[in-house]
């Protein structure tokens, strides 16, 4: 016995190594185990950590890429989400940028493996897709559809039009752009666009998506582009309507509910309906600051698959939780 397992008592200990078997080899859930031992599911949940962190249990994995398999199924259920992937927590505190690589690779890999020939790829602004975009060697022939405007005044490198050309390059297929801001001055200016012949043609592939690539913002400074990219006024207005989370510039509340606000009007994105009708929405969504908006677009029904790090699907959880979603 290790040094760190003798802190455990035998009965602990032999306690603690029989829900780990329950919940790791056969698959029971923690609730079903915190059912039938007569203890709290946050119990359960506390004991298999310890024994993992401890050593008590070991779990050996031989992935392709460092995911925290129960935490993912964990999170999965918890929403009813078809699939949701957990980066494994790093040994040492990564800074966003790191962090970011981390999760554009596994999206990476994940997209790769999952979109043949007979797809239609929709890619929203964000810094996680172009690094994803970035990690891509090889796809199917496919058509690459830009979902929003260009923010700007942000690095070069992390425009949307130059990530949805760098993934079409790669495929093969078709770029469909939108070569024009995500943000604009009023509904005169949108309206004026969006009759725009290529913007026409980018905006009518829009019901063709069959899968679709996001990043999930939260409505609070630094944790979406679009609320940096509006004035205090506009951002407080918005916040005080409800809206926590953003996706490709629509907004959702605590509930998951599209918001209809007036930023609807003077954007060029696609909308609250057409991402909706998407069959499969990849959404990245990392960093604990962004925890509240995960869980409020995972309650939308929009997304059917979740890529994040460890210590935001911990908080996420936590979330769901307090208020179970509606599935």
């Amino acid at each position: 016995m290790s040094a760190s397992n003798r802190s455990w008592s035998l009965l602990d200990a032999v306690e603690a190594a029989a829900i780990a078997h329950r919940f790791y080899v056969r698959g029971e859930s923690k609730l079903e185990i915190a059912n039938d031992v007569g203890k709290s599911r946050f119990k359960i949940a506390r004991v298999l950590e310890r024994a993992l962190h401890e050593g008590l249990v070991r779990i050996e994995f031989s992935l392709p890429e460092p995911v925290d398999v129960a935490l993912s199924e964990e999170l999965r259920s918890a929403y009813g989400l078809r699939r949701a992937f957990v980066l494994e927590r790093a040994e040492k505190a990564e800074s966003r940028p790191v962090l970011r690589q981390r999760i554009g690779s596994l999206a990476a890999r994940l997209l790769s493996e999952i979109v043949t020939d007979e797809d239609v790829i929709g890619l929203s602004w964000a810094r996680s897709v172009n690094v994803m975009t970035e990690h891509i060697r090889s796809l199917p022939r496919c058509p690459i559809v830009q979902l929003c405007g260009v923010q700007a005044g942000l690095d070069r490198r992390d425009r949307s039009v130059e990530t949805v050309s760098r993934l079409a390059g790669v495929s093969g297929g078709e770029s469909y752009p939108i070569y024009a801001p995500l943000v604009l001055p009023d509904r005169r200016t949108t309206d004026i666009l969006r009759r725009q012949p290529g913007i026409v043609e980018t905006f009518r592939r829009f019901r063709d998506l069959t899968k679709a690539v996001v990043s999930i913002g939260a409505w609070q400074p630094n944790e979406s582009t679009v609320y940096d990219a509006l004035s205090p006024a506009e951002r407080e207005s918005i916040a005080k309507r409800g809206a926590k989370a953003e996706v490709a510039a629509r907004l959702f509340d605590a509930d998951g509910n599209a918001l209809d606000t007036g930023l609807s009007h003077h954007v060029l994105a696609i909308s609250h309906e057409e991402l909706r009708r998407i069959p499969e929405v990849i959404a990245l969504g990392y960093t604990t600051p962004k925890a509240e908006a995960v869980d409020a677009v995972l309650r939308s029904g929009t997304v059917s698959t979740l890529v994040t790090d460890h210590d935001t699907a911990r908080r996420v959880l936590t979330l769901a939780e307090r208020r179970p979603p509606s599935r």
